[in-house]
């Protein structure tokens, strides 16, 4: 099968076409044939050499896929060969064939295209997971989302809203504040021109905000700290602005704030498989009616996949890049 592999640690200029067999299927798994393949951060972070590949995983970058599923046992999944699906899967996306743990595999939304599909695995899981898992969002309680024009922060701004929650989002420049507000933010913040503990405060009467998903961590975590409301959750799911943060605890102490964080791909099958199951009874039947929509801002082609992580790594796109076959 054609693949995309990293050769070396680098830049986009070691993503090299090879020619690799069709994978091997392990119990549990099926075969999907790849028609789109999703572009995610950590596939930049693995080909930089700062994300090694789990014990047992491919080492083809890729971690959310759509297309066919062509052999394997679907087991009681209720899915079935020739179905369309889209996958979360460990590594090897970018290649004509994937193996994916058949929990893992979710239906295509019925009216969205390949494209659109592989666009949702990562940032859907990983938006659940953390902000409604993990962070306990619900009721009338707000959400700060930053880097809200990322794949991650256009997921978390849609879902948050579409489930009827007040969401307030960081990004870059006006088009990407205006992008956040046109998805449901009820304001997006500029934090290259605003300060956006005093934005918050000032937007919830002083109380500060329930829930913050974070993938800078470093200098914002303290900023953060100040913009939680009591028994606010911090949420850390990167470290783009450094692993290292000087933190008042007296403040947690005195206001029962919670500090996360979580990466979800060493995470177990079963593990995966039960966030597939919330997505799927929860938030599907939300793209279906079109309250949540895929965010695609550019696709290329497997072969290109070095102009893809250039693009990535850019910081120009507003939501998903996408590889097609």
């Amino acid at each position: 099968m054609r693949a995309i592999e990293i050769k070396t640690p680098g830049g986009p200029e070691v993503l090299v076409a090879t020619e690799r067999e069709t994978p091997a299927l392990k119990p549990g798994e099926v075969l999907i044939r790849v028609a789109a393949a999703g572009i995610n951060r950590p596939d930049v972070l693995q080909r930089q050499g700062h994300y090694p590949v789990p014990p047992g995983a491919s080492d083809l970058p890729g971690l959310e896929v759509a297309g066919t599923i062509i052999e394997g046992d679907c087991g009681d999944s209720g899915l079935a060969h020739g179905d369309r699906v889209c996958a979360l899967v460990q590594g090897g996306g970018y290649a004509e064939f994937c193996a994916a743990p058949i929990g893992q595999c979710l239906p295509v939304p019925k009216g969205l295209s390949d494209v659109e599909a592989a666009s949702l695995p990562e940032t859907f899981f990983t938006v659940w997971s953390n902000v409604f898992d993990r962070g306990q969002l619900k009721g009338d309680e707000t959400l700060l989302v930053q880097g809200g024009s990322s794949g991650i922060g256009v997921t978390a701004i849609q879902i948050a809203k579409a489930l009827g929650h007040t969401v307030f989002a960081t990004a870059g420049s006006a088009d990407k504040v205006k992008a956040c507000e046109t998805l449901g933010a009820a304001k997006g913040i500029n934090y290259r021109s605003e300060d956006f503990v005093a934005v918050v405060r000032e937007a919830t009467a002083g109380r500060g905000v329930d829930v913050i998903l974070d993938m800078v961590a470093g200098k914002y975590v303290p900023r953060e700290i100040e913009c939680l409301a009591d028994d606010g959750r911090l949420l850390l799911i990167a470290l783009l602005g450094g692993a290292k943060a000087e933190v008042d605890l007296a403040q947690v102490l005195r206001r029962r704030l919670s500090i996360s964080g979580s990466t979800l791909r060493p995470r177990s099958v079963a593990f995966k498989s039960a966030i597939a199951a919330r997505l799927k009874a929860t938030v599907w039947p939300l793209i279906e009616s079109g309250a949540i929509k895929p965010v695609i801002f550019r696709t290329f082609a497997l072969a290109d996949a070095r102009s893809a992580h250039a693009l990535m790594e850019s910081g120009e796109h507003i939501g998903k890049i996408v590889l097609t076959l």
